[in-house]
């Protein structure tokens, strides 16, 4: 295969990902899917936007210093400033690039930026030129190319080309543009532009009109090397190009596009997985790829068919994304060779003390269940792992809940607090559930002023003796602005895993609170 054949995987899950509403998240939860992205091998990882907020110039300048195999890239607009902050925050990378952008359509131009095009134009050759004298290595994307003039865009990526940048991005930024169109901008600009096949084109496309991963392979057809995406295709209003579909659309149909990645596919569903938990935003059951349905059959015929060969109704290893392609019965007499050996094959690994800690959780839910599925390992590893690597002040000793017909709901809370030298806590209070006393109890404790704005329920597993998971949105003022995040808790009771939940929440807050800063909005491409 050529070297031009290789396409470069641009992941922006915590630059335009983080940026959708609900998906924010702290510097702790940035650097874990930072880890995760190394797993996968992505060639290039957007850490964030460092000039907008310090928690997004720190957040960009740890994930450089920790980062050993991907590029590390920041965002810039077209300006000193931005530049130099993204510069300051990614010096220490070991493969740093700059990504700056301007808008090069007349409705942003004339309405947004209220310039002329020649004035953008001089923006875009001098804010490249400044980039490029702090690193070789530059990315400029026009925003919203696919509503721009096709004359004027070409002549905008020429100027920077001259300027120095070495990757140019032709983002379909509000998702107007559909798969014949967009192969033919691409077209025309490798047509056109003189100097354009000594740089890499690559694409960013969002799903407004559910075209991001069509438009995205239809980029590559007409001689796109690289693609901007994210995990789950999350992302500004409908999201992103979602990396797991276009990888695995590459990967399914290579005899078509003959082109490939470097991504470890097997690391696609631990690193689904970890953003719901990160976020509290699960995909939808019948999301392509990593959705709970995107493996199962139910129909007779499919069943039928699968028995006899695979190849009869699944047109992709459920292996090769990190599913595992059948059930494997885990118990409370179950080895600890055993579940982590389960779990290597569904691509988690685990240090020892990791293990020590899954494991503890493990025989305490196999106590309760008669069978371990794997939706209950991943479950797991969520609340032993994750959970313990957060930087949590409140942490839940003991719940215990009292109900019935004709008594009102009372539920005891016993929380240990951190900060507090350990200090260790009960209340108990009444309310219009177990979850809702449950809360009271933690507020009347903590004496937060956090509100649930939502809450919901997923059953993990299946049967009366389901594990369940709870998501609840949080919301708390501080200094003025507004602090919102996302808690989970998992549990077989129902109560306990709320109670989980809005505490999982509370440990967030407390800890934006010590950070001492929210997001600012931003311009984005």
């Amino acid at each position: 295969m050529k070297k031009n054949d290789r396409i470069i995987i641009f992941d922006t899950t915590l630059r335009d990902g983080e940026q959708s509403p609900g998906f924010s998240m702290n510097i702790e939860e940035k650097l874990l899917i930072a880890d995760q992205l190394e797993s996968l091998n992505v060639d290039v990882i957007e850490a964030g936007f460092p000039v907008i907020s310090d928690g997004d110039f720190e957040a960009v300048q740890r994930i450089s210093e920790r980062v050993k195999k991907a590029q590390v890239a920041g965002l810039a607009r077209a300006n000193g400033p931005d530049i130099d902050a993204a510069w300051k925050a990614l010096k220490n990378a070991r493969k740093p690039r700059i990504h700056t952008f301007i808008s090069s359509s007349d409705i942003h131009i004339k309405h947004q930026l209220k310039k002329t095009r020649a004035e953008v134009l001089k923006i875009a050759i001098e804010s490249v030129k400044k980039a490029k004298s702090y690193t070789a290595n530059v990315e400029f994307s026009p925003m919203d190319a696919t509503r721009s003039d096709i004359g004027f865009l070409a002549e905008m990526v020429h100027a920077v080309i001259e300027a120095g940048a070495t990757t140019i991005n032709i983002p379909d930024t509000v998702g107007y543009t559909i798969p014949s169109e967009f192969h033919f901008i691409i077209k025309h600009l490798y047509e056109h532009v003189p100097g354009i096949h000594n740089i890499i084109v690559s694409v960013h496309c969002h799903n407004d009109l559910g075209l991001a991963v069509a438009n995205s392979i239809a980029a590559v057809q007409a001689g796109a090397r690289q693609i901007e995406c994210t995990i789950n295709g999350i992302g500004e209003r409908a999201g992103n190009t979602a990396m797991e579909e276009i990888v695995m659309a590459i990967k399914t149909r290579s005899d078509m596009f003959r082109v490939t990645t470097g991504i470890n596919t097997k690391q696609i569903m631990s690193a689904s997985k970890l953003l719901t938990h990160i976020t509290g935003v699960s995909v939808q059951p019948n999301k392509a790829i990593v959705g709970d349905n995107a493996f199962a059959h139910e129909s007779g015929i499919h069943q039928d068919g699968i028995l006899k060969n695979s190849m009869t109704y699944e047109i992709m290893k459920p292996e090769d994304v990190g599913i595992s392609k059948s059930t494997l019965v885990l118990g409370k007499h179950s080895g600890r060779h055993a579940v982590v050996d389960r779990l290597k094959t569904m691509g988690y690994k685990l240090k020892k003390d990791e293990v020590d800690r899954f494991f503890k959780y493990f025989k305490n839910l196999a106590d309760k269940k008669k069978q371990i599925f794997d939706e209950d390992l991943i479950a797991i590893v969520g609340e032993s792992i994750y959970k313990e690597e957060q930087k949590r002040r409140y942490k839940v000793e003991n719940v215990q809940i009292s109900t019935g017909m004709f008594s009102p709901p009372m539920s005891m809370v016993t929380l240990k607090d951190h900060d507090d030298d350990n200090k260790i806590s009960f209340e108990v209070q009444h309310g219009n559930g177990g979850v809702d006393a449950g809360v009271n109890a933690v507020r009347k404790m903590t004496g937060t002023k956090a509100v649930i704005k939502a809450f919901s329920l997923t059953a993990i597993t299946g049967g009366s003796d389901a594990l369940c998971e709870v998501s609840v949105t949080a919301v708390e003022n501080f200094k003025g602005r507004e602090l919102k995040v996302f808690g989970s808790g998992v549990s077989i009771d129902i109560s306990i895993a709320g109670i989980f939940s809005f505490v999982d929440a509370l440990n967030k807050i407390e800890y934006l609170k010590k950070m001492g800063h929210a997001r600012k909005i931003s311009e984005k491409v």
